[in-house]
């Protein structure tokens, strides 16, 4: 073996030893802190993808030409090393090596093996997936931290009664508004739209409490009535082209209505979800209902910001708080004639009670 060889087998192996250990760091702030089951899987996976390549490197000669009580990187630190005040600082260190260790080893695997080089630049892509999941998360979670209690809005049949719908469900303390019409042509929804933005920004003034202003399915609306996001369906815009017209600042949210689009949601960088639909709705037919059990796994599995919806009311979101989902959109139980401060006040009563008594449940056991 040449010197080089030595050289760089030493280079590889002190890389894949960093490419792993950063991605256990992150696997444990995955599973004990989010405990979320989809990312921890995608970290798991990737560090076990990471060990299977270092199989086809010579683990023998990799052994020999490892010299870590000579490795003058142990004598050369700096104090941003040891500068870790909470997890936020543990993860972005891990990514940082991460991503760092993986293009060493890609750019030092193509001189031993092309095709292992080659899977490392693939890794490598994953990695910045991974990325962009937890830095989504982290920052969606932090942004829907008080919100509970979305409603859906028509556009109504005139803009009065759309003004006094959005006014009384602000001054009735709701967390979230969606405007969503079909009917209406978009010179009528766009002013609608405005006129929402102009509500809610006069409601934050007098009361000092951040409401959410979403516009569904339309990106172009949203951006030019000012909204803070948009919500997708399955067979609208993906979020990447919803972020391509909007910038990353504005939220994107997805419906799903199973696992494997809760999956690609996360992976795709949506700030929240859409969950459902729950129970038949008075507002919008369905073909299937994925249910209470979607919900439980929903909130078992992942810990991005999660909304259930359809047919939800003050009679059944107790249902819906006992599966471990602490949000829910409405519309039918929020409409013109409703009682808005009372049916608000009580869904999020509901809520807050059987988490609180659900977390007692599961202290106690």
């Amino acid at each position: 073996m040449t010197d080089q060889q030595n050289q760089v087998l030493r280079i590889l192996d002190a890389n894949l030893n960093r490419s792993t250990e950063a991605l256990r760091t992150i696997e444990e702030y995955t599973r004990f802190i989010l405990e979320d089951t989809l990312l921890t899987e995608k970290a798991k996976r990737l560090r076990h993808e990471v060990q299977a390549l270092a199989t086809d490197l010579p683990l023998v000669e990799r052994v020999y030409a490892r010299d870590a009580r000579g490795d003058i990187g142990r004598e050369i630190t700096t104090d941003s090393e040891y500068d870790r005040t909470d997890v936020a600082d543990v993860v972005k260190a891990g990514l940082n090596r991460l991503k760092q260790s993986l293009r060493a080893l890609e750019e030092y695997g193509k001189i031993i093996d092309p095709a292992i080089a080659s899977r490392f630049e693939q890794l490598r892509y994953e990695a910045y997936d991974l990325e962009k999941g937890l830095i989504t998360q982290d920052a969606a979670n932090e942004r829907f931290a008080s919100l509970q209690v979305y409603a859906l809005v028509s556009g109504a049949e005139n803009e009065s009664d759309f003004k006094a719908h959005a006014e009384s469900l602000l001054a009735a303390g709701i967390d979230v508004i969606q405007l969503r019409d079909k009917q209406l042509d978009d010179e009528q929804l766009l002013a609608r739209a405005k006129t929402l933005r102009q509500l809610i920004d006069s409601a934050i003034e007098r009361s000092g409490r951040f409401v959410m202003m979403i516009v569904n399915d339309r990106p172009d609306v949203a951006k030019l009535a000012g909204a803070d996001g948009v919500h997708l369906g399955q067979t609208e815009l993906s979020v990447s082209d919803a972020r391509c017209l909007l910038g990353p600042k504005m939220i994107v949210g997805v419906s799903t209505h199973n696992a494997e689009q809760v999956n690609q949601a996360v992976l795709d960088g949506a700030d929240y979800l859409g969950c459902g639909p729950t129970f038949p709705s008075k507002t919008k037919a369905f073909d299937g209902f994925p249910g209470l059990e979607f919900l439980e796994w929903v909130a078992q599995n992942c810990a991005l910001p999660a909304f259930a919806i359809g047919g939800i009311t003050v009679e059944n979101v107790s249902q819906v708080a006992e599966v471990g989902i602490s949000r829910v959109a409405v519309s039918g139980c929020l409409d013109l004639t409703a009682d808005h401060r009372e049916v608000i006040s009580k869904l999020r009563l509901r809520l807050q009670s059987d988490q609180e008594e659900s977390q007692f449940e599961c202290d106690e056991l």
